[in-house]
């Protein structure tokens, strides 16, 4: 499989060590490029409050630097299946790249809200790219016997980046002003497209694909509306403004319909924009919905306990976020050691504990009060954690090794697109529950700190309640043929 790829190697005899040299070299530029830009991407999260006070607006127009860039990647990442296809690795790497140190640069000279919106788009376009890149090049590189090893690397980038990008904005925040956020990410995103401009090769042989003029637009309305419409139920406590709440929800979810027949429709003519024919498979569609929900949990997370620990129980920036490492360092932690239990034992024996663990989490959150003990929040986080990181290894892995390479790339995309949709829909419906409680408790004369705690704790009730279907999920995981333990070191069925 490796020597469908490889078209450029050296002489027979010494191909291979350079080919595993320079695969190495090209998997390793690319998680240190996907760490960077993934970091980036929850780096807000402590900093809203802050922001909220220097810019002089409302926790949901300080939300939208969230909900934009979380937007834009669920309009660009449908995009990159074909990107892939079509383009080598090398020039789709220089055009992620670009586009996020243009992004970054935006942002550090940003005078307002609306420019730092626009730098988060620019930045979210760059993010967008990377991730499937990632994906797609590392499946293609690595052999299906010890995939689960490397994806645990990729869990790494993953898990770990968002889970330490409040801790750093934190310590950030604390000593300097937000702009060093972006000031000091630049030189490592602008020294990544230096290496990758001098150092990359092109791993992938492009093939012509054509561009479905009219999916673009479509995907672009559908999963923008329905993230979009998400994103403005909280803000009028369901009370729009210009148009009514539920149209861009009805808008998006009508479009997104047209899209997928439309996708069924051009996938046996090999024209999708998505092809939809991952879908046939079990395995990955079973492990794409689990990451709905772990993705949904994940990123209300990150959103919810900040605001906890900072509005209620009234922390530094810099307290909450270091109250928020020792879990991202355990499931940096654990993540290569589940790659390799996953190469052993498949991944049921994974994901079940991790579905009951991320939800026996969220369950004891909903019990935060005024008064909880801060170590609670640290018990809660860490035990979470723990659970994210048994989910993530194993579903990535099971997910795109259950596919044919040639849909490696639609793969990649949809699981991107999956995590996207589904942290901003996560982050919308948390925060739309938790204003509209606030503003509930507010209206019969409870004070602000003790009508966000109430707040906080429907968006948690929230949270567990999906996270019960993720245990269910769990119970139908299977293993892709290819990765039986045992199973000989053949190629693709």
């Amino acid at each position: 499989m490796q020597s469908q790829t490889m078209t450029e190697a050296a002489g027979p005899a010494d191909s291979t060590t350079d080919e595993s040299a320079r695969n190495r070299l090209v998997i390793a530029l690319l998680l240190v490029s996907a760490f960077t830009v993934i970091l980036n991407e929850t780096i807000m999260s402590v900093a809203l409050p802050r922001l909220m006070t220097d810019l002089n607006v409302t926790a949901n127009a300080a939300q939208w630097l969230t909900t934009a860039f979380l937007l834009t990647m669920a309009v660009v990442i449908p995009i990159t299946g074909f990107l892939l296809q079509r383009f080598h690795t090398r020039s789709v790497f220089l055009l992620a790249m670009s586009a996020f140190s243009t992004g970054t640069l935006i942002c550090a000279v940003a005078g307002g809200l609306p420019l730092l919106i626009v730098g988060r788009v620019v930045q979210a376009i760059g993010t967008a790219i990377m991730m499937p890149l990632l994906m797609t090049t590392v499946i293609t590189l690595v052999p299906p016997e010890s995939r689960g090893k490397t994806m645990g690397n990729i869990s790494i980038v993953i898990s770990v980046a968002p889970a330490i990008g409040p801790t750093i904005s934190g310590i950030i925040l604390h000593y300097l002003h937000w702009r060093w956020m972006f000031v000091l990410v630049l030189p490592i995103g602008l020294g990544a497209l230096a290496l990758g401009y001098a150092r990359l090769v092109n791993v992938t042989t492009p093939r012509k694909v054509p561009l479905d003029i009219i999916s673009v637009p479509l995907s672009a309305v559908g999963f923008g509306g329905v993230v979009y419409g998400l994103s403005t139920i909280g803000e009028g406590h369901g009370e729009g403004g210009a148009f009514p709440v539920w149209l861009p929800l009805v808008v998006g979810g009508v479009t997104l319909a047209v899209f997928i027949w439309r996708q069924l429709v051009l996938g046996p003519k090999e024209r999708a924009l998505l092809d939809l024919r991952t879908f046939r498979i079990p395995v990955f569609t079973v492990a794409l919905v689990m990451m709905m929900f772990a993705m949904m949990s994940l990123f209300g997370m990150i959103i919810l306990l900040p605001l906890y620990m900072q509005n209620v129980k009234g922390l530094e920036p810099l307290q909450a976020g270091l109250l928020l490492l020792p879990g991202g360092l355990t499931m940096g932690l654990m993540a290569p050691f589940v790659g390799r239990w996953f190469d052993r034992i498949g991944a049921r024996k994974l994901v079940i504990p991790g579905g009951i663990l991320v939800s026996s989490a969220l369950w004891l959150m909903t019990t935060l009060a005024v008064d909880s003990p801060i170590l609670m929040v640290l018990a809660c986080h860490l035990v979470l954690s723990v659970g994210l990181a048994l989910l993530f290894t194993p579903l990535f892995t099971s997910s795109l090794g259950s596919l044919p390479p040639h849909l490696y790339s639609y793969g990649s995309a949809m699981l991107g697109t999956t995590q996207q949709v589904a942290g901003a829909a996560g982050i919308a419906l948390f925060v739309s529950i938790m204003s509209v409680k606030i503003g509930v408790e507010l209206e019969t004369g409870a004070d602000m700190v003790a009508a966000t705690a109430s707040g906080l704790r429907s968006g948690f009730l929230a949270a567990a309640m999906i996270s019960l279907l993720l245990i269910v999920a769990g119970f139908f995981v299977r293993r892709p043929p290819d990765q039986q333990p045992g199973a000989a070191a053949h190629g693709h069925h």
